[in-house]
């Protein structure tokens, strides 16, 4: 059991709730919206349409989505920047605030029946105070200071695992909530004052009693390095770009997918009420559990790329499953087909975190939201009109697209795993005596853990000897390099190492 003490540095408290927050306020503004757009399309149309309203609440989503993408920009870096000057809780605080008020607003329209159109301004004020791009890169980036190189991927997940834990209770439970309503309140009502409450006491909690955690030792030694890369990462641009260009990609296949399929869910075959959306929903946060379950288990026998390959084809398998669903059943079987879908993206955090110095880590993982949102901003528009271009023949053609998208994704990710290359380690032996030597060598790529091996020489002639080294992690095999020392003198000689490219670190073997 956890003393208070001890509890006031963990930042789960802040994503549970925050996240059942979230589901209280995605299950009410969807349902929300789909009410006000009914009512919207009747009135201006004698003869009012599925196509017409689908449309109505695709053109909302459409323009809340960019929104909440754009503004947060450059709010987002500038909190970047004071994060990784040390006020850490600053990036999360103030993009709190703007959660709370985005809610208040979802709450005023359902209360005083504004025009959903308010939501509008909500989101820019979310957006001003740095949004989730922000928030959840403040919150990784906290993860990535406390903890170290070998179980940060871990760590990552766990905090990943939570978010899908809490938003699981909090779809179950949001769809019944939403239809308590009274003769003095509106349907929702209790529902959004519930998600306003509860961001509210996340915000107390962050600002007057959540503590800093002190940073691991690895994290602070990257610290006290200088500029964005360290000698020893900056040979590891390419890999860099690799992991960045494929999260991106994978970005635009499931943040394209999910924001369609808010609309899809809605018209026939499959029309779902609140309670059924809510379940919905719930059903999309189990793969956090999945997931979290996979890395636990997986992480054991490939390496972080792998992963990151198994999770892109689970995702890639369910969403062109969706392309085709046309009943409830078949949606649930959709979705446990991306049982692995959420394996990636931590995953790619972890790794992009182990390439620059910890005072940079803050921006980088910054960086990458941001480029997430830069992307949304050109496919949020392009998949809401291929949505409404095919609605008559093949509504799910969106799915289809985000499949090939996640395909190309894996393609990248696979040369991340294939551009090892072999280099050369000078090793001076001293012929004085025989004696035990033990050789540290980095060989696992997944937890980057230094291992030794002893080794001793023969002193009374030239013989070739071999050196078991563990040194490719896409087929974790031994392998052996060979040695031939000269018992004349000391001399310099060199030994192949298959070295680490996703954290760059070359295998260093002092011989005695």
């Amino acid at each position: 059991m956890l003393s208070f003490g001890k509890m006031r540095k963990r930042i789960e408290p802040v994503v549970l709730c925050a996240q059942i927050a979230s589901a209280f306020f995605d299950t009410g503004l969807q349902m929300v919206v789909k009410e006000r757009c009914a009512n919207m399309t009747d009135a201006l149309s004698p003869t009012p349409t599925e196509d017409s309203r689908q449309k109505a609440m695709s053109n909302f989503y459409m323009i809340y989505n960019m929104l909440a993408k754009f503004v947060p920009i450059l709010p987002a870096i500038l909190l970047a920047k004071v994060g990784d000057l040390g006020y850490r809780k600053i990036p999360i605080v103030i993009p709190l605030v703007g959660y709370l008020v985005s809610r208040v607003v979802l709450l005023l329209v359902i209360v005083m029946d504004l025009p959903i159109q308010a939501m509008f301004g909500g989101v820019v004020v979310h957006g001003l105070s740095g949004g989730f791009c922000s928030y959840w890169a403040g919150v990784m980036a906290l993860v990535s200071l406390t903890s170290t190189e070998e179980d940060r991927s871990l760590h990552m997940m766990h905090i990943e695992l939570v978010y899908g834990v809490a938003g699981l209770i909090g779809s179950l439970a949001s769809g019944h909530l939403f239809q308590l309503y009274s003769v003095d309140f509106k349907q929702g009502t209790l529902l959004v004052s519930l998600s306003v409450f509860l961001y509210f006491l996340c915000l107390i909690y962050t600002t007057f009693f959540f503590l800093m955690p002190s940073v691991s030792t690895s994290s602070q030694e990257r610290n006290e390095t200088n500029g964005f890369f360290s000698e020893r990462n900056s040979r590891n641009i390419l890999n860099i770009l690799l992991l960045f260009a494929s999260g991106i990609l994978y970005d635009v296949a499931v943040g394209g997918g999910m924001e369609i399929l808010v609309t899809f869910e809605m018209k026939e075959p499959l029309n779902w009420s609140a309670t059924q959306v809510g379940y919905g929903n719930a059903a999309g946060f189990v793969v956090f559990l999945t997931s979290f379950l996979g890395v636990m288990v997986m992480s054991r026998w490939v390496s972080d790329v792998t992963l990151i390959i198994i999770g892109m084809v689970s995702f890639a398998a369910g969403i062109y499953f969706m392309a085709f669903v046309t009943a409830t059943y078949m949606f649930y079987l959709a979705r446990a087909l991306t049982l692995f879908a959420l394996i990636p993206m931590p995953t790619i955090r972890a790794l992009l975190s182990k390439q620059v110095n910890g005072s940079s880590y803050g921006i980088t993982l910054i960086s990458l939201q941001l480029s997430f949102k830069i992307a949304s901003l050109a496919y949020t528009p392009i998949y809401t009109k291929v949505y409404q271009a095919t609605l008559d023949w093949f509504p799910g053609f969106v799915f289809t697209l985000s499949s090939i998208i996640t395909v190309l994704a894996t393609i990248l990710v696979r040369y991340v795993m294939t551009s090892s290359v072999l280099a050369t380690i000078p090793v001076r032996y001293d012929m004085t005596s025989s004696v035990p030597a033990t050789i540290p060598v980095r060989y696992d790529m997944t937890s980057s853990v230094l291992a030794t091996i002893p080794v001793r020489y023969d002193m009374t002639s030239s013989v070739p000897a071999t050196i078991p080294v563990r040194y490719d992690m896409t087929s974790s095999v031994l392998a052996t390099i060979p040695v031939r020392y000269d018992m004349t003198s000391s001399v310099l000689a060199t030994i192949p190492v298959r070295y680490d490219m996703t954290s760059s670190v070359l295998a260093t073997i002092p011989v005695r």
